[in-house]
């Protein structure tokens, strides 16, 4: 069953878990299960329109229209950037305090793009975990604010000022993941998107939605002693 943070005659929005996919997808053809089948399902065959998306291996608040009228307004709201979307991530090394990545991105067909990406760092962490010539290994938790929705768009940024986040694949470290992977088990990504603002489509109030980290995120976070409460 999908964790369902919000539910009225026009909208819904669920805590979508890390893996799987909005609906379907050239980049994935392998998928079998999508979040927009499961909800219609689990709805009892309503039919859901999702309003954005979240990658694949990115968890958290996921937001649908329940009619085609209610998503052109919300699709309106997005486009005008009057939505405001807040990620949670964990990053390799020490980031900046905080900072605005402006830096344009190149979409599948070419064509480059303004992207911007406001962030401020968290928390700080440092374990013994060897990693080439140094005998512990940095990490910071950060929350991220896209201010553009581009493809892929924080994996890109936060990579771009060489603060990989972690588990992301291809955006990111492969031999920190590997790391990971072979001392920890970390196959997810550490990227959630915990809270998502916006303007009701019909009461016109604003409605703030909030999702919990999953068990992975709150691992990762034991590990590196970053105190995760608010988030879980």
């Amino acid at each position: 069953m999908l964790e369902i943070l919000y539910q009225d005659e026009y909208l819904v929005a669920i805590n979508k878990p890390s893996g799987l996919l909005v609906h379907k997808s050239y980049y994935a053809r392998d998928a079998k299960v999508f979040a927009v089948q499961e909800l219609r399902n689990q709805l009892g065959g309503q039919h859901v329109y999702p309003i954005h998306r979240l990658d694949r291996k990115t968890s958290g608040v996921l937001l649908f229209a329940l009619s085609k009228d209610v998503l052109k307004i919300m699709n309106e709201q997005f486009a005008t950037r009057n939505v405001e979307k807040k990620y949670l991530s964990i990053l390799r090394g020490w980031s900046p305090d905080n900072d605005t990545i402006d830096y344009d991105l190149t979409n599948d067909d070419g064509i480059k793009q303004n992207a911007i990406t406001r962030y401020k760092r968290l928390q700080k962490a440092e374990i013994d975990l060897k990693y080439n010539n140094h005998s512990t290994s940095r990490y910071c938790l950060v929350e991220a604010i896209p201010e553009t929705g581009r493809m892929h768009q924080l994996r890109k940024h936060f990579r771009h000022i060489f603060h990989p986040i972690l588990g992301s694949r291809p955006h990111g470290c492969n031999k920190q993941n590997k790391l990971w992977l072979e001392t920890y088990g970390l196959k997810g990504m550490m990227l959630h998107a915990h809270e998502l603002s916006f303007n009701h489509p019909i009461t016109k109030g604003k409605v703030t939605l909030n999702a919990k980290i999953n068990e992975e995120f709150k691992q990762v976070g034991e590990i590196l002693n970053l105190d995760l409460k608010l988030y879980s």
